[in-house]
């Protein structure tokens, strides 16, 4: 039995807990005196801290990259919550629901953990969504908001047909009180149209049915969003009705320090997420630009990038060399800055903005034809072994990954590809070169020096090196820091090439291999 003064520092420090919004905060506070009593004790805390939330059903839509991963973190912290995910796409929601979690749809290092913990409990995906829409206290929209590629905007501004249609299925569907959440990345005054959408049915319900609209843009870094989500440097919500906010708050409270839950208004929650993953993607245009001054003079960008971020001003995250930036945000969020830019006439701020863009196409055609020059000035019938097809390391995503742009414009030149990914397989890779891999069966009849370039999918780098004349390195996969060089050497024609995009391969190593080496960045 649990002790009465262990009880009564409990309810002491219980206030303090919730402030905290950690678990770990009551033990930094009270230390129990037996296993059996810390297990009670986690298991009141738990208690003591959802009793202020008035969130007990939560609805998803969209379980992609950013939707599934963030649900799953919030039914694991939140046990008392019931969670769930919708989706139209009944594939996606069965991969979800896999019993196998090396099946998730979505790869990240820990989300098999947490999806295994709370599935079962308070964690669902299903493709009921009116059902869901209908139980939930709150909704988010989570869906994709790609880039228009027609009409007004197009090549810049955010397509919002699906923001909107599921706006309208949760003013259809929803009954009661219901938080409407933006989580996917917006343009700033999304929340305008969302917000009409639903007051047009609030009406047409004759007061049955009532909203508010909130903005809680996500942070999240793939490859490390499971610990984004668990430790993040803050959780923003935008919003007019302060009950509301205050209801969200109330969710991340739970494990999320009060001090790092920041309110906004609407807008500024909206702006705040395409500011932030512009101003990294500058970062990464601004120390690729360098890099190419380094390879010119001499320099070390590593050096450079270390020097200068010890400087407090500045700091060190952000400033590695490699092909250029990817995945589904950055690219698209700043095209649709610049889009918002010009349409309120800032037409000098728009410029700035584009550059960064700009920059970063010129980063990865500038690696492709340095690849071409270092061939004797031609690809064509060559074959290169390409590790690496992922945006980054630690995920499967391959959204505007510099992979893409680097392989077409080889393959253009006539290259033989055969690319290896860890996480990353042969249909996706097709749909993003947007062509199919040669067949197997009409390889011994492939004219190599035909000028027309083709792909293979290979398992590993030793098997994607047999032949080839060069091995591209463009995903910084920690398998790819110590490779077997000689093996690999052994095994290519000669002269033999390694173009190290993102500086993890052994160079030492390489060299003493017999292959020359270019590294990102180094002169």
């Amino acid at each position: 039995m649990l002790h009465t003064h262990a009880i009564t520092n409990l309810r002491a420090v219980s206030r303090s807990t919730q402030e905290v919004g950690s678990k770990r905060a009551l033990f930094g506070l009270y230390a129990p005196e037996s296993v059996k009593e810390k297990c009670i004790i986690e298991e009141l805390s738990i208690a003591l801290m959802i009793v202020d939330t008035p969130i007990r059903t939560i609805c998803c839509i969209g379980a992609g990259y950013v939707g599934g991963p963030t649900m799953a973190v919030i039914a694991d912290r939140c046990p008392t919550i019931q969670v769930t995910v919708v989706d139209l796409n009944s594939e996606r929601i069965s991969a979800w629901n896999d019993q196998d979690l090396t099946k998730l749809p979505v790869y990240e290092p820990g989300l098999d953990a947490v999806v295994g913990r709370a599935r079962s409990r308070n964690l669902h995906f299903t493709t009921e969504v009116d059902r869901a829409i209908a139980e939930a206290d709150m909704v988010f929209l989570s869906v994709n908001t790609p880039t228009k590629t027609r009409g007004v905007g197009a090549g810049q501004a955010s397509d919002l047909r699906w923001i909107e249609a599921s706006a309208r299925q949760v003013a259809a569907a929803a009954s009661g009180h219901t938080i409407v959440v933006e989580k996917s990345t917006l343009p700033v005054r999304t929340a305008e149209a969302v917000k009409a959408i639903l007051s047009a049915a609030q009406g047409d319900a004759g007061g049955r049915k009532t909203f508010s609209v909130l903005s809680n843009p996500e942070f999240l870094a793939e490859g490390t969003a499971i610990a984004d989500l668990e430790s993040p440097d803050r959780v923003l919500i935008g919003g007019e009705d302060a009950d509301a906010i205050e209801a969200l708050a109330s969710v991340y409270g739970q494990w999320v320090p009060s001090d790092r839950i920041l309110r906004t208004n609407l807008w500024s929650s909206e702006l705040s997420k395409l500011t932030a993953n512009a101003f990294l993607a500058q970062r990464i245009s601004s120390i690729n630009a360098i890099a190419s001054l380094c390879e010119a003079t001499g320099a070390d960008v590593r050096e450079v990038a270390r020097a200068i971020g010890t400087d407090s001003r500045i700091g060190p995250k952000f400033l590695q060399a490699g092909p250029g930036y990817g995945g589904s945000c950055f690219q698209k969020d700043i095209l649709n800055l610049v889009y918002l830019c010009r349409h309120y006439g800032l037409e000098e701020a728009a410029n700035y903005w584009e550059s960064v863009v700009t920059l970063n196409t010129w980063q990865q055609q500038r690696i492709a034809r340095l690849v071409v020059n270092s061939l004797f000035g031609t690809v064509s019938g060559k074959r290169i072994a390409v590790l690496g097809f992922a945006f980054k390391a630690d995920t499967n995503d391959t959204r505007e990954a510099p992979a893409i742009r680097i392989c077409r414009e080889l393959i253009e030149e006539g290259a033989q590809l055969a690319i290896v990914d860890p996480k990353v397989g042969p249909a996706q890779i097709t749909q993003d070169l947007q062509r199919p891999p040669l067949d197997p069966s009409q390889a011994p009849h492939h004219v190599p020096l035909g000028g027309e370039g083709t792909w293979i999918h290979s398992a590993t780098p030793l098997e994607a090196a047999k032949g080839a004349d060069a091995v591209l390195i463009l995903t910084e996969w920690k398998a790819y820091c110590d490779l077997d060089w000689s093996a690999i050497h052994g095994v290519m024609r000669r002269p033999a090439w390694l173009f190290d995009a993102r500086a993890v391969a052994d160079q030492v190593a390489a060299r003493a291999a017999g292959l020359n080496v270019w590294r990102v960045g180094e002169g």
